[in-house]
């Protein structure tokens, strides 16, 4: 009893005005159940374990497309050599390619 006398000191209308506070907070949202907020806590944490479930589906996806390119670029690298050692074989049954392989002329496309 001696608590209520001293909240009475403290809000002006005593434990009405308390209740009446309380009502406030409660319709406005501000005071919600334990219930609830168990329930938007567990909706938050599924939503954030999808969220990394999504995340590291995005990260796998971009290691395999990353070792694809670094493949399909190994393989554009030696079909480009391929080609040169093609090129400068065509050029050398055509005669086109002089003595020394070594020259800088060999590299260069005809003219």
């Amino acid at each position: 009893m001696n608590e209520l006398s001293s909240v009475s000191v403290l809000l002006p209308g005593g434990a009405g005005a308390i209740v009446t506070l309380i009502v406030l907070l409660i319709l406005r949202g501000n005071l919600v159940s334990r219930a609830v907020l168990e329930d938007v806590r567990k909706d938050r944490d599924a939503r954030v374990a999808e969220l990394l479930e999504e995340r590291d589906a995005w990260r796998e996806a971009h290691r395999e497309s990353e070792a694809a390119r670094i493949e399909a670029q190994k393989q554009v690298s030696e079909l480009l050599e391929l080609s040169r050692i093609a090129d400068h074989v065509l050029r050398a049954i055509r005669g086109e390619v002089p003595r020394d392989a070594m020259d800088s002329t060999v590299a260069a496309p005809p003219s």
